[in-house]
């Protein structure tokens, strides 16, 4: 079935691809791949007119804003973080017209501005990539799902810790919230 997005109402939202974040395993994609097929729907996004929404992660200086609660797991991302952590891959391009957003925890929407951003440019579908898919993508696509969004998760510029991370959300929770589909259909739908 032949996808249509409308360019004026839909953001592309790239996740958390950042110099930090890049350096940490990822699968069934590696990271690299996620980024080069993110930066070419950067890309097409720009040239069909939609807004491209670039997300990275990190606490405030001191790191006293930082999520410490009490689980079985222990944070994944390490204690002193390096000063180039929130850098975005220079393969995204970043333009002067990309909105920026900086999040301190997994969702993009939660003490963000990115809700009031996307509504004020009348933005109701999101195009989301990035990683991780069980992490950062997950709690961003509830909350633009439970936000009433459209959601396209573009399975293979997604990519999360193990395949098996990957495969879970892809199968069991993405479908329900929206469409997967592959980089390829969301090109041709952005009319590259």
């Amino acid at each position: 079935m032949e996808m249509r997005l409308e360019p004026k109402r839909t953001a592309l939202v790239v996740i958390d691809l950042q110099r930090g974040i890049l350096t940490l395993p990822a699968a069934p994609y590696p990271a690299a791949e996620v980024v080069e097929r993110a930066a070419a729907l950067c890309r097409a996004a720009r040239n069909a007119g939609c807004v491209v929404v670039l997300v990275r992660v990190s606490p405030s200086p001191d790191g006293a804003d930082a999520l410490r609660p009490l689980s079985d797991l222990a944070p994944l991302s390490p204690p002193q973080l390096p000063p180039d952590w929130a850098e975005l891959a220079p393969e995204l391009d970043r333009q002067p017209g990309d909105l920026i957003v900086t999040k301190r925890q997994w969702g993009a929407f939660y003490g963000t501005e990115l809700d009031l951003q996307l509504r004020r440019r009348r933005i109701d579908t999101l195009v989301l990539c990035g990683i991780s898919a069980n992490i950062a993508i997950e709690s961003t696509a509830r909350d633009a799902y439970e936000r009433a969004y459209d959601l396209i998760l573009v399975e293979d510029a997604i990519a999360a810790r193990s395949a098996e991370e990957h495969a879970f959300v892809m199968r069991t929770v993405f479908p329900r919230i929206g469409r997967v589909r592959k980089t390829v259909d969301v090109l041709e739908a952005f009319g590259a």
